[in-house]
């Protein structure tokens, strides 16, 4: 029988690792897709409309709010993001299990929303990384580093509120300690009787 998906929060101030990890493990783990954002700001070299983002007018992402279609939004560095609702209930009534990579603001409002939600939070090893690989992505000027170096200070105040912590220093580690709470998550005994039920009933019989 098909069991439920379940839905994963991955927070993280920026330049911990968030995106790396999460996407070595879908490398693993072909049963996990991650929501794709709606974003009102400008694509990053590389970037592609539908793949890493949906890319949006201020005015449309404001249109998709009044139509109450983001499971959350927020606004970062003067810019939206929000998680489309219709589709992650479609991956995780087909069994996929779905990750949502936000911010700590966004985590507050999916569980509001939604029971049954897993969150972790990603920690750089020192403050000397994290600000070394935000300049080492080459994307963003001096002042922009030290905006986002002045808000991970409060971003990362707000870990206590996950499930999880986990910290990216060895990153081969930290992505399999990531993938483990998935693993972890399916052998529950309630999605294991769902999914063996025959082998379960045969075996008491």
């Amino acid at each position: 029988m098909n069991t439920p998906g379940t839905l994963f929060i991955v927070s993280a101030p920026s330049g911990a690792g968030k995106t790396s990890l999460v996407k070595a493990l879908l490398k693993l783990d072909e049963g996990i897709r991650v929501s794709v954002s709606h974003t009102t700001r400008l694509p990053r070299p590389g970037e592609q409309d539908g793949q890493d983002y949906n890319f949006v007018s201020h005015a449309a992402f404001d249109q998709m709010i009044g139509e109450g279609a983001f499971l959350e939004f927020a606004e970062v560095f003067e810019n939206k993001y929000g998680t489309s609702q219709i589709w992650v209930k479609e991956q995780l009534a087909q069994g996929v299990d779905v990750i949502l990579e936000i911010d700590w603001q966004g985590a507050q409002q999916v569980r509001r929303l939604m029971k049954g939600v897993i969150s972790v939070f990603i920690l750089p090893p020192s403050r000397q990384v994290l600000e070394k690989r935000l300049q080492g992505r080459g994307q963003d000027d001096e002042s922009v580093i030290a905006l986002r170096m002045s808000k991970a200070v409060d971003e990362m105040s707000h870990y206590p509120e996950f499930d999880y912590v986990i910290i990216n220093d060895d990153f081969d580690q930290a992505v399999a300690e990531l993938h483990s709470l998935f693993l972890a998550r399916r052998l529950r005994q309630e999605a294991q009787q769902l999914r063996h039920e025959g082998l379960l009933t045969e075996l008491l019989s």
